[in-house]
């Protein structure tokens, strides 16, 4: 039976689910979307926690890179990308770059998404050499047709943005984009899959 005060569904394999079971779930999905700004801001802030060696911390880098592409006129939703392209660093270290890309790509366009995703190999070029790496790995997607976005993303504001010095703008300034660009999502990643 379906609490009044709390309405939860009482079955405990979804074989069993019913109709009602997943208008209960709707419900409690619908308020838990509304607080994904709040849970990608309180993400973001988790990156002032570690520079990772370089010269500013996680959080002030990804600050450092929305602020470069906001003050050269990139739309909002290249701007939001920009912001929490590192938003992964935390919990997916060797592959920041994916997870990134699955957090946003119900908001954002095709190629922002393509950007996201790919942002490591190519951030890559300006250090891989110095790991023992090949730095033109990024040359694999060379014929796709966001690779040029990709490589002007990382060369004009992600490998510049490690500067103590710069005037970044804090996240507060970021944080109504945030809330309009992950309120509503563009498309179903679900229905896109499906058709």
């Amino acid at each position: 039976m379906i609490s009044v005060d709390r309405p939860e569904t009482s079955f405990t394999r979804m074989v069993d689910a019913t109709p009602e079971d997943y208008a209960v779930i709707s419900r409690h999905s619908v308020d838990f979307m509304q607080g994904l700004p709040d849970r990608i801001l309180g993400h973001l802030e988790l990156l002032a926690h570690d520079t990772g060696g370089y010269a500013v911390d996680r959080l002030t880098h990804c600050l450092q890179t929305a602020t470069r592409a906001h003050r050269d006129g990139r739309d909002e939703e290249y701007v939001a990308c920009a912001l929490v392209h590192d938003i992964g660093d935390t919990l997916a270290s060797l592959n920041h770059s994916e997870l990134a890309a699955v957090i946003v790509e119900p908001f954002v366009s095709e190629e922002n998404h393509w950007i996201v995703k790919h942002h490591g190999i190519f951030q890559g070029y300006y250090f891989f050499h110095h790991l023992g790496l090949d730095r033109n790995m990024r040359d694999r997607y060379r014929d796709h047709p966001y690779w040029q976005a990709c490589a002007h993303f990382c060369g004009a504001y992600d490998q510049n943005s490690f500067d103590p010095h710069y005037d970044t703008l804090p996240l507060e300034f970021f944080e109504p984009l945030v809330r309009r660009l992950f309120a509503t999502p563009k498309r179903s990643i679900y229905l896109a899959s499906a058709g």
